[in-house]
């Protein structure tokens, strides 16, 4: 019998997405105005109370380290910093999104994509984007403008299509 010689074939590389904006490069806030809001009126709730716990901790015979209410309340400031300052950035190229960590995915390096939003509630559940990449590196983006959302919405159906086609 002859021995089949020829080279294996490689793996097929899964096809590129091919996916631009309409509106070219699109920006926008991460969290919406009231869940910012919710995110400063918690936090200034939770000052005064750590505030009311220290000023009772002065008046006992022995007095606890003040680390413990601040550090927490300090932690609680830090993300809600980031809750009002946060963007996410979509172009042709990658979606990016600043938070204490940049989150960001390339395009051309999707594998999945999901739109989850529950209707009614965006002021209170921020609307997201799960994304994964090849590598099976799972990364959420959140969205508060509709132009940002009905962009992750169409790179949804884009990519769904893409990796559907026989």
């Amino acid at each position: 019998m002859p021995r089949d010689t020829s080279a294996p074939l490689a793996p097929t590389p899964p096809a590129v997405l091919n996916f631009t904006p309409e509106a070219g490069e699109v920006t926008s806030p991460a969290y919406g105005t009231a869940f910012k809001g919710i995110a400063l009126v918690l936090l200034v709730l939770a000052g005064a109370w750590a505030w009311q716990m220290h000023q009772w901790n002065l008046q006992q015979a022995a007095p606890q380290p003040v680390f413990w209410l601040l550090a927490p309340w300090g932690l609680m400031a830090y993300t809600v910093w980031f809750v009002i300052t946060g963007t996410t950035r979509l172009n042709g190229q990658f979606l990016e999104q600043s938070w204490m960590w940049r989150k960001r995915v390339e395009l051309n390096n999707l594998a999945y994509a999901k739109v989850i939003r529950i209707g009614g509630l965006d002021w209170l559940i921020a609307p997201r984007l799960y994304t994964k990449s090849f590598g099976g590196k799972l990364i959420i983006f959140y969205a508060a403008d509709a132009a940002m959302l009905a962009e992750f919405k169409r790179l949804e159906l884009a990519l769904t299509e893409l990796r559907n086609d026989p």
